[in-house]
Order: C-alpha cells, then sequence, then structure tokens
C-alpha cells in the first residue's frame, strides 16, 4: 500500500512537471526520464526479490525499445524526404489556401493514411507536410491538433493503425474483417464532429512556407525528390506487410526501410564532394531530428511499466468491474484513462482480466474497447503516441491543446461512441 502510494505520487508530481514545462521552465523530456527512474526506484525498494524486478525491467524495454527504434528510424525517414525537399512533390498539388476547405482535406488525409500505415507514422508525416503548408505557426498548431485527433481515429478501425487495435486482433479478440466494417463510422464521427465544429471557426486563407532554400543546389534534381519521397513512403507503407510475413514486430521492418533508404541515397549522392552533399545524408538527418521527444517518450514509458508492474493497472481494471459493472461504461472510462495512462498497458491489463469465454471474438465489449482505447488519447496531448510526437515536434504547451484541442476531441469521442453504441443496436 505504501509503495503504490508513493510510486502514485511521484507519477503524479512527474505528469504535473510535464503539464507546466513552460511555468517551471524544465525540459518535459528530463521530467519524464526522472519519473521514469524513481517509479522502479522505489518499486524496487520495497520488493524483496530483486532479479525479478531486473527481469520485469528488461522485459519491458525490450517492449519500449521497439517503439523509440521505429520513432527513431520513422523521423529520420521524414527528416531526409524534408531534405530533399521530397515533400514540395505533394504540398504543390495541395493547391487550397482556404482555412476551412484545407482543414478538412488535411483531417482526411490522416484519418485514411493512419489507417493504412499507423497513427504515430503518419502523424510524423503530415507535421512535415504542414511546415510546408502554413508558415503561421498558431494556425500550424490549430492544424496539427486536428491532425492528431483524425490519426487516432484513422487508427482505431484499422487491425495495423493502431498498437492497441493490433494487440486485440493478434490476440484474437477481434478479427480484421469485423473490426473494419464495425469501426468506421464511428470513426469518422469521431473526426467529422470535430471538424464540423473547427470549420465554423475557421476564416479566412492560410499563408504558404516558401521552399527552403538552404537544401537546394545544383545537383539536387526534381527526379531526386521524387525517388527519396516515394522511396520513403513504400517503406513507411510496407512496413505493416513486413510485419504480416515475417511476424516480427514493425521497429524490424522499418529499420530494414531505413538501411534501403540510406543505401538509395548513398548511391544518389556517391559522386558528389562532402559539402555538396551534406544536407543530404541519412547522418545528417539524424542529426537534425529531435532526440529530445524519443527521451520524453522513454521516460513516459518506463514510468507506465512501473505501474503495470506493480499490479496498479490492473488493480484499477478489477475495481471498475467490481463498482461500476456496465460494460460500455468501464470501456469509456478505460478510453477517457488512456489520456492520462498510456492505453497499451491498459488494454492489456483488459485482455487480462476477460477471456475469450466470457467475451468471444468480436463481441460488443472488444469492438468498443478497440475504438475508446484508440480515440480517447486524443483528449490530452500526452495521452498518445501520435499527440506525444506532434508535441515533440511543433513544441506543443500543454495547456495550449488542453483549451484549444481537448474539448473538439472529448466531442468527437463521445459522438463516435454513441454511434458505436446506436449501430450496435440496430445490428442486433
Amino acid at each position: 500500500m505504501i509503495m503504490g502510494s508513493i510510486i502514485i505520487l511521484i507519477f503524479v508530481i512527474g505528469y504535473a512537471a510535464i503539464a507546466f514545462e513552460h511555468k517551471i521552465n524544465l525540459n518535459k523530456a528530463a521530467s519524464a526520464l526522472i519519473t521514469g527512474v524513481l517509479c522502479w526506484v522505489v518499486y524496487i525498494s520495497f520488493m524483496p526479490d530483486k532479479h525479478l524486478i531486473n527481469e520485469q525491467l528488461t522485459e519491458h524495454l525490450g517492449e519500449l525499445s521497439g517503439v523509440l527504434f521505429f520513432l527513431l528510424s520513422a523521423m529520420t525517414i521524414v527528416e531526409l524526404i524534408d531534405s530533399h525537399d521530397g515533400f514540395d512533390v505533394i504540398t504543390e498539388r495541395i493547391t487550397q489556401k482556404n482555412k476551412k476547405s484545407l482543414i478538412w482535406i488535411v483531417g482526411f488525409i490522416t484519418f485514411f493514411m493512419s489507417a493504412v500505415l499507423d497513427n504515430l507514422t503518419t502523424t510524423i508525416v503530415l507535421i512535415s507536410l504542414l511546415r510546408k503548408l502554413i508558415k503561421n505557426d498558431e494556425d500550424r498548431l490549430y492544424f496539427v491538433g486536428i491532425v492528431v485527433i483524425a490519426a487516432n481515429a484513422g487508427g482505431a478501425w484499422s487491425p495495423i493503425g493502431d498498437v492497441t487495435t493490433t494487440m486485440l486482433w493478434i490476440g484474437g479478440q477481434i478479427s480484421a474483417f469485423t473490426i473494419v466494417t464495425k469501426l468506421i463510422l464511428p470513426s469518422l464521427f469521431c473526426l467529422i464532429v470535430p471538424l464540423i465544429i473547427v470549420s465554423f471557426k475557421m476564416k479566412g486563407k492560410v499563408e504558404r512556407n516558401e521552399s527552403r532554400k538552404s537544401n537546394k543546389n545544383s545537383s539536387l534534381t526534381r527526379a531526386h525528390q521524387k525517388i527519396v519521397l516515394f522511396s520513403g513512403i513504400a517503406v513507411l507503407v510496407s512496413v505493416p506487410v513486413f510485419k504480416t510475413f515475417t511476424h516480427l514486430p514493425p521497429y524490424m521492418g522499418i529499420l530494414l526501410g531505413l538501411g534501403v533508404i540510406w543505401i538509395i541515397t548513398e548511391i544518389l549522392h556517391g559522386s558528389k564532394d562532402d559539402e555538396e552533399k551534406r544536407h543530404l545524408t541519412v547522418v545528417s538527418a539524424l542529426r537534425k531530428i529531435d532526440t529530445s521527444t524519443i527521451l520524453f517518450f522513454l521516460g513516459i514509458l518506463i514510468a507506465i511499466s512501473a505501474l503495470q508492474s506493480a499490479g496498479m493497472l490492473t488493480n484499477l481494471a478489477h475495481f471498475m468491474t467490481a463498482s461500476i459493472g456496465n460494460e460500455s461504461i468501464i470501456v469509456i472510462l478505460i478510453g477517457l484513462l488512456s489520456s492520462i495512462i498510456d492505453n497499451v498497458p491498459l488494454v492489456a491489463a483488459a485482455q487480462g482480466m476477460y477471456d475469450l469465454v466470457q467475451y468471444p471474438q468480436d463481441h460488443y465489449f472488444w469492438e468498443f474497447l478497440a475504438y475508446c482505447a484508440g480515440t480517447g488519447g486524443s483528449a490530452l496531448i500526452i495521452g498518445s503516441a501520435a499527440g506525444v510526437a506532434a508535441m515533440g515536434m511543433e513544441k506543443i504547451n500543454f495547456f495550449w491543446y488542453l483549451k484549444k484541442i481537448s474539448w473538439l476531441a472529448l466531442i468527437g469521442f463521445f459522438s463516435g461512441a454513441f454511434v458505436y453504441i446506436i449501430q450496435d443496436i440496430i445490428i442486433h
């Protein structure tokens, strides 16, 4: 009891430090790392079997490293495309400058791309595109907020779009065809309702960013732009395919892809002198990516894993079942909790609590859990992988997101939940 209270206190203080990052002038990565390590220090201090705790930590770190290496590789590939001005090939074709029309275009591109790739990769790609499309910082941040909502909504209805949906798919709780047909409509409403509200607030046109001249040189041709762009997109799209055929985790696929793109860029620029190709190499891209975002991810995930190992998340799930009982309310609460506590351990706890005898494959409970766990994290900027990536890349303030975007995300979340419940009543 004492151990649990101390861990929760550390987590709450760390969470507050992240939220008040700009008030206390302390980088959120530092707060997250300290929080994560201290949670494990308290946990191991109260446990007699130190060897077992170290084994648990090693097991969690193995899982976490997959997320971190995936993030590192995806950010490097996107940065490499950007250094070759590859996104110009796309942004030149998006001629719409009206804010109302553009936010719908960006929202739907994100929604469907997230289902094919995943919400984290899609967010990284779309933020890079928005940097080209929108010059004004405040306007761009608003669009980024919609991207987070759209990416999480798009990932929820696809078995490969969100890690929690993938977990339920691999675990046998849901089937691919059923999850697509049952959740695409609720997920659409999760995006469309916020877009309708935003449309009434959006006025005027966006100011486009001019293509950066610093990366341009006489040797960077249009062919180079297209080769790197389409190679990068091909790698990102092929990751789910790689996972399906090899049964290896996604980070292995994207690491393979990064190696392939590395070779392609070396071939393209191999004959140039060092100064000429300095901005066009993978080494240069690795230097440019925001490493503090990756460390922030690490700290948050380590802290969550301590809560999971100490059994607190499982206890929370048991408490909700005993005190609430209603399936829909429990699942909605799990979705809302996923904006504070990572949705992966929450879904893992639910998988451990409820078996396929109690809730067979494609049961209402599992489908609704996939929707709520996938979209509930949009309510807070640090509630999803997409949000954390956006926070790191665009330096989004926690309270700015809370004020401007969270209420939209919650309206979308409850709209989609309502649609799913009504849809299930009609079908049955």
